[in-house]
């Protein structure tokens, strides 16, 4: 496994991130796995040296943060592993139950630290943009726990690129801690950040750690093939727009060229972009962690990479 700074931290991280949505109480989603199925993608992740693992407060109501912070305990030591949560998803009813108040911020990161069982995180995202909160609010609250030791670095998700610099700017004119982080939607089948997003994050030092590289399993299949979450997940089915079968078809092409799956070529093809830190891959099967780590030795010629991009045509904002 190769390690990379985080943007322009001195943070280091595995270049591929292990995304924990997948696990947690199986209610929240059909497609999640209960804590004993969970357990050997945690040994797996350790193994391979994938030492940077995201989950949320939010992912399986709790649940996820639980079986992160068990799974650290049994696979590995605290201070081996980089680990991120979130905080913006409603949890419960009432002022801190979600959000980014000030409130919710210090409620919120105390209880995922409880569920966690550590004492720290050391990259703490804001989900999402909150409009009902003024941003020195947010900025302020979340620089406080940077200083009280409960947060190593700062990290923001999803979000119009004006948001996000509104919020860095927020902490410039007070003197408070800045995010290091993107985590956004990126792969060969949704490049919008590439318009505003991205070169803003590149332009600041801000390292991407985008989630869904694999546009939700569609660029690792030939087209017409689907998965559980694909066939349930409404998020899922919005990769099924016509305009993107060209693109999965080059990557298919691709593959086969190289012998390759085409996984290890779609994940190739987002670890090819500077601005790229670590691609969260939320694994479900035994072969999904073994492909990314292959990915990083991977290389794709200039021709590949424009052979993949060639096809994609501009589409609509889509969901946050």
């Amino acid at each position: 496994m190769e390690y990379v700074r985080l943007g322009r931290t001195g943070l280091r991280v595995s270049r591929i991130a292990l995304g924990c949505m997948s696990y947690g109480d199986p209610g929240f989603h059909q497609w999640t796995l209960d804590e004993e199925a969970s357990a050997p993608f945690f040994r797996q992740a350790v193994e391979l040296g994938i030492t940077f693992w995201d989950t949320a407060n939010g992912y399986g109501a709790g649940t996820s943060e639980e079986f992160v912070g068990r799974a650290m305990r049994t696979y590995a030591r605290r201070e081996d592993i980089v680990l991120a949560t979130k905080v913006h998803n409603k949890m419960h009813d009432g002022p801190g139950g979600s959000g980014l108040s000030r409130k919710a911020i210090l409620e919120q990161l105390d209880a995922s630290l409880r569920r966690l069982g550590t004492d720290y995180v050391d990259l703490y995202y804001i989900h999402r943009f909150d409009d009902d909160v003024p941003v020195e609010e947010t900025m302020e609250a979340l620089h406080d726990v940077v200083k009280a030791g409960k947060v190593r670095y700062l990290g923001a998700s999803s979000m119009w690129a004006w948001q996000f610099a509104k919020l860095q700017h927020a902490a410039d004119l007070g003197g408070w801690t800045r995010f290091v982080a993107m985590e956004n939607q990126y792969n060969a089948l949704k490049r919008e950040e590439e318009r505003e997003m991205l070169p803003m994050c590149l332009d600041l030092g801000v390292g991407c750690v985008p989630y869904s590289p694999l546009a939700k399993g569609r660029l690792a299949r030939p087209w017409g093939s689907s998965t559980a979450r694909g066939s349930v997940d409404r998020v899922a089915k919005s990769f099924d727009l016509d305009v993107d079968r060209p693109v999965v078809e080059a990557v298919q092409q691709v593959a086969d060229e190289r012998g390759l799956g085409m996984a290890q070529v779609a994940m190739a093809w987002v670890l090819s972009k500077p601005v790229v830190t670590a691609p969260i891959v939320g694994a479900t099967k035994p072969h999904h962690l073994a492909d990314a780590a292959a990915a990083v030795d991977l290389t794709l010629t200039d021709d590949e990479i424009h052979r993949i991009e060639e096809p994609y045509t501009p589409q609509p904002a889509y969901w946050w």
